[in-house]
Order: structure tokens, then sequence, then C-alpha cells
């Protein structure tokens, strides 16, 4: 039930989300989700100043309401669910730079001056990691 992932900065994004609230698929047929993953793989791919950060999927993430949503998590940081994004290009760049404050970050908490436009109103939870609480 469980595959293994290389354990650093990680965008992982749920590849069966809904497109958007009111629709599963769009109009040719394809889930937000996997439609998510493959404009943060693009992304990735296009610029190396992300290289540092993996685009992992899995199917859902259990916030289905909140539709095209995203864990961002790094070994010994406070993780991130997002979600509510238009699955494209615009929104995973904006993902992907917040990524890249984040693994920099020492402990996750990227400073509000750093943070994307494109991620702002996205942040649903934030989750400690292992055997710590946040402050």
């Amino acid at each position: 039930m469980l595959t293994p992932v290389e354990d650093g900065p990680a965008i992982v994004a749920c590849n069966t989300c809904r497109h958007s609230a009111d629709e599963r698929e769009d109009a040719s047929g394809m889930r937000g989700g996997l439609r998510m993953v493959a404009a943060l793989q693009a992304a990735r791919n296009s610029d190396a100043r992300y290289a540092g950060i993996a685009v992992q999927e899995m199917p859902c993430l259990f916030a289905c309401t909140e539709f095209c949503t995203i864990h961002l998590r790094a070994p010994g940081k406070v993780g991130y669910v997002l979600g509510r994004f238009t699955p494209d290009e615009e929104a995973a760049t904006a993902i992907l730079d917040y990524a890249v404050h984040y693994a920099a970050s020492e402990h996750g908490r990227v400073p509000f001056k750093q943070w994307p436009q494109g991620v702002k109103g996205h942040f649903i939870t934030r989750t400690p990691p292992p055997g710590f609480v946040a402050e």
C-alpha cells in the first residue's frame, strides 16, 4: 500500500482530484489532479531552480472538497496542504516557487513577503513533522 520515495523536499500531488468545485473532469475528460501533476512536472523540468524539489503523485489526499490539492513536505519541516488551484502552468510555477523557499527554510516557515501571489489563499492545513509540534 505504501511506495517508497526519496525523502527530501517534495510536492505530493493528488492525481485523482476534481478539476474544480463543480466538475470532476475537464472538457476532455481528464481529472484536475492529473492535469496538476502534468503541469508541476512540466514546470519543474523547465527550470533548473526546481531541481531540488521532487514532484510525486498519489491518489486521493482526502481533501476532495478543495480540489487540485498538493502536500508540501520535507524531513524535519512543517508540512502544508494547499488546494483550490486551477491545474495549469501558472499555479504549478507558484507552487514550485514557494517550494524553493520552503526547502531553503530551517523549519518550513516561509516569510509571507516571499510567498508567490499564486499560493496566497490556497493553504488548507499545516502538519508537524514526526516527533514535533509547531510553535
